[in-house]
């Protein structure tokens, strides 16, 4: 599920209007673009036009495993109205791409490895002649069987040239032989959760007189995308140009080269600008989607309930290429115990090709799976010792300083005994009444079949952890200038924001350190140094750290000759409101007046410190800093029908320091909603490698009668002081522990194990 979380509502933007806004960090500052996007005016990557426009349709394969015999586009290319049709000959520079690893064809060439996979690209003068004409196209296949089980890709022939196995990483820490007085055990499954977005993902390309192209889309990641996308033109990087625009909410859905890699060649093939706005089908099938995922585990414990072991088998399903599943393994082989102090722990895990839909990069992938099993696994730890499901937790949580089972200390904040007691003390919702008027009380609804006596309610708990930055050795660099003039400061920086609120917190930043309230941050594009993607909080501490910097430096610029004038250090002169002032008030003076028609302006860059790869038995300082969420679930489930009704998501959650309170409780309760949609109605289904159903009334999003009521119970406020500013990212840790907490709510409803998401009916069903 994607969120916007950068949109408010008609009667917030109100109030902002009625009162001033405050300004710097700590303050709500709303979004620019927030009444654009609540209004429906804010113009999308799908509104983009050129004079001249073509547009381009995709022919997709209807298998998931086949073996291309021919390609014929005759039929397609004589076709009134179309300008261009290519294939994989028609790729002048490299054939596959990938951001980790290059193992995907632009277009299938011999070999078939995913239903939906990109057979050819057509160029028409109309959308419909366009779709027509790759209808037309006639692609001779031999129907191979399909690989879909992930346990037997192992076995199976190779799908690829590099193999079938990914990554295999075997965790070792403490002594194999250390054991426990008890035992428990699971079987677990994720579903494929697909990230789901409401705005259409489309781009539009624009051939240059130069002989390049440049192409405006909805990227996450503009750098990534034009190198890649110019080795497979075979141009320079210099001679592609990727515009950001019209991005909505992004938990991963925008970062696929697949749909704006095939405009870019027909630009350069008919020398126009060409358009693509992918269907909601196209969508599903084209990008990447959560890895669904099969976990097996054994926690030992003391009679205590403290835990001695923990020895768990990670399969991760990665679809037909490698896409992001290394990293997405790495966590979740490093979080496979959860954020608690474990001595020993003995954990395998594998990512595999198989002939599903491709998986990749989805808000915190790995993390969510293993949550889910790992809380799973402490709630069974709970009943069998006859302790209640909270203090079993808290004899076990980590906190700074312990040891996780990679070998990494940590260092950052670890609040997750006093996020834990914050939810479980946090009041109760009261219980519905049992009468007519409250039935829409009911699971289901008032529509619904269910009857108030087969109501049981079920709390739950759940705790999460994600990392922060990227992980094993990325070099997490960002580049930001800071331009003043005339009193109006501007931002220039390639960090993408995609609901995470980067745009907004660089005004805050520069509001902060300058005095300044008007701040602008200027359209992104390939022009200006890297930024990096907008993964794992990043943009929030590399790219604010960099923007902070330059600031800075500014300031200093802006300073130095007052100081110099009066004899004092810049330490002892402040900028507030615009107004320049000694501690002495000797000084008085504007920003404007002390800048006498000057530009000022500096660029820098923030880089954390570096990490490393896990080695050969799962060791290593492979984190930058990490985040904790608690969660407390309360559900009603109809025991008789299966149908569950979320009543109250109670989240503490450890934020280093609060920015912008608005933007950050919205985000909060943007990833609680996409956890329980993961939890109970989102799984993109296949059968024998075919989606079945991809489109939105056959995958069922949450809506907002869906939403529980959200309490932000407690933020912790205990600053990282390796970040810029102390802060951590929002979104992820709620949107790994939200579905760990409702499956737990649901097992203490039903008294069944609940070993799947998202949950069926069948086994919310109680005895």
């Amino acid at each position: 599920m994607s969120s916007d979380a950068t949109t408010a509502t008609p009667t917030a933007l109100d109030a902002v209007e009625q009162e001033p806004v405050a300004h710097g960090l700590g303050s709500s500052l709303p979004p620019t673009d927030a009444r654009a996007k609540t209004e429906g005016t804010f113009p999308y990557a799908a509104d983009l036009w050129a004079e001249g426009l073509l547009w381009a349709a995709i022919l997709r394969s209807p298998h998931p495993h086949a073996r291309i015999l021919s390609i014929d586009t005759t039929a397609a290319a004589d076709m009134p109205g179309v300008r261009a049709v290519v294939t994989h000959a028609d790729v002048p520079g490299e054939a596959t791409y990938g951001r980790t690893v290059a193992d995907r064809p632009v277009f299938a060439a011999e070999l078939v490895r995913h239903h939906g996979e990109a057979i050819a690209a057509v160029a028409a003068d109309h959308p419909d002649t366009a779709r027509l004409a790759a209808a037309a196209i006639t692609v001779e296949y031999e129907v191979l069987e399909p690989v879909t089980d992930p346990e037997k890709a192992f076995a199976a022939e190779p799908l690829h040239p590099d193999g079938n196995l990914i990554r295999h990483i075997p965790l070792r820490y403490g002594e194999a032989e250390a054991t426990g007085e008890v035992v428990v055990e699971g079987l677990y499954r994720i579903g494929r959760q697909d990230t789901a977005p409401i705005g259409a993902e489309a781009g539009l390309a624009v051939p240059r007189p130069d002989g390049g192209v440049e192409i405006y889309t909805a990227s996450t990641d503009p750098h990534t995308d034009r190198d890649l996308a110019a080795a497979c033109f075979g141009l320079s990087p210099d001679q592609v140009k990727v515009v950001v625009t019209g991005v909505p909410g992004a938990t991963g859905d925008r970062e696929d080269p697949g749909f704006h890699i095939p405009l870019g060649l027909l630009a350069l093939r008919t020398g126009c600008p060409v358009k693509l706005t992918a269907t909601r089908e196209e969508s599903f099938l084209g990008h990447a989607h959560r890895h669904p995922t099969l976990l097996r585990y054994r926690h030992h414990a003391d009679a205590e309930g403290r835990l001695v072991k923990v020895e768990a088998q990670i399969l991760l399903d990665a679809g037909a290429y490698a896409d992001a599943s290394a990293e997405s393994l790495a966590a979740a082989v490093a979080f496979a115990c959860g954020p608690y102090v474990v001595p020993h722990a003995f954990i395998e895990g594998w990512a595999v090709r198989t002939n599903n839909p491709p998986s990749g990069h989805v808000r915190g992938e790995g993390a969510m799976q293993v949550c889910a099993a790992y809380e799973a696994q402490m709630d069974k730890l709970a009943a069998k010792l006859g302790v209640d499901p909270a203090e079993i937790r808290l004899r076990n949580v980590l906190a700074t300083g312990d040891i996780l089972p990679t070998g990494q200390t940590v260092t950052c904040p670890a609040p997750v005994a006093e996020l834990l007691a914050a939810v479980r003390d946090f009041p109760l919702p009261s219980l519905p009444m049992d009468t007519p008027e409250e039935d829409w009380l009911l699971p289901g609804g008032p529509e619904g079949a269910g009857e108030p006596g087969a109501v049981r309610r079920g709390v739950g708990y759940a705790l999460g952890v994600v990392h922060m930055l990227g992980a094993e050795g990325a070099d997490e660099v960002s580049t930001a200038t800071v331009r003043v003039q005339d009193g109006v400061a501007t931002v220039i920086c390639s960090a993408v924001d995609t609901g995470s609120g980067f745009s907004t917190l660089a005004r805050q930043i520069v509001q902060e350190t300058l005095g300044l309230e008007e701040v602008h941050v200027a359209s992104v594009d390939t022009d200006q140094p890297p930024a990096g993607p907008a993964t794992h909080g990043r943009h929030t501490w590399v790219s604010g750290g960099a923007v902070e910097r330059a600031a800075k430096m500014v300031r200093t610029q802006l300073l130095q000759p007052l100081a110099h004038k009066f004899g004092m250090s810049t330490e002892l002169l402040q900028i507030t409101d615009g107004k320049i002032t000694s501690y002495d008030g000797v000084l008085s003076t504007t920003v404007t007046e002390a800048m006498d028609g000057k530009e000022l302006w500096a660029t820098a860059q923030c880089r954390p410190h570096p990490t490393e790869p896990l080695d050969e038995s799962g060791q290593g300082d492979a984190f930058v800093g990490l985040a904790f969420c608690a969660i407390r679930a309360v559900v009603d489930v109809d025991i008789e029908l299966g149908a569950i009704r979320v009543v109250e998501m109670a989240v503490a959650q450890d934020v280093g320091r609060i920015l912008n309170p608005a933007q950050l409780a919205t985000r909060i309760e943007a990833g609680v909603t996409q956890g329980i949609g993961a939890a109970l109605t989102e799984n993109l289904r296949t059968a024998r490698g075919l989606v079945r159903h991809p489109d939105l009334t056959g995958y069922a999003l949450p809506t907002s009668l869906d939403a529980p009521d959200i309490r932000i119970v407690k933020l912790v406020e205990e600053r990282d002081v390796v970040a810029p500013f102390g802060a951590k990212p929002a979104s992820a840790a709620s949107v790994v522990t939200a579905p760990a907490a409702v499956a737990s709510a649901v097992r203490a409803a039903t008294g069944r194990p609940v070993n799947r998401l998202p949950i069926r009916p069948q086994a919310a069903v109680g005895v």
